[in-house]
């Protein structure tokens, strides 16, 4: 299991859009990746899993997984979220 915080930096957090570029990018890998923000955590290559959330801009999450291409997952997810989405 690999885990890292992040801070979503773009202003309207994980709304649909970005969201949806989140959940495409989880997709990419076979391990089992989760989002968790405070002490919710929900399956992040699940749309509705992820809206639920209700992440906005200034919070911090935790990028979870567990599988053969974990820290690939992890890293990969960390750095689209630091990029702000290209919003």
């Amino acid at each position: 299991m690999y885990v890292k915080e992040v801070l979503v930096q773009n202003q309207v957090g994980l709304h649909a859009r970005p969201a949806t570029f989140f959940i495409q990018k989880a997709n990419e890998y076979k391990s089992s990746i989760w989002v968790e923000k405070e002490e919710r955590r929900v399956n992040a290559k699940s749309l509705l899993g992820v809206l639920s959330l209700g992440i906005v801009g200034g919070t911090t999450i935790k990028i979870i997984a567990d599988g053969a291409d974990e820290t690939e997952a992890v890293d990969s997810l960390v750095k689209l979220v630091q990029s702000g989405f290209a919003e």
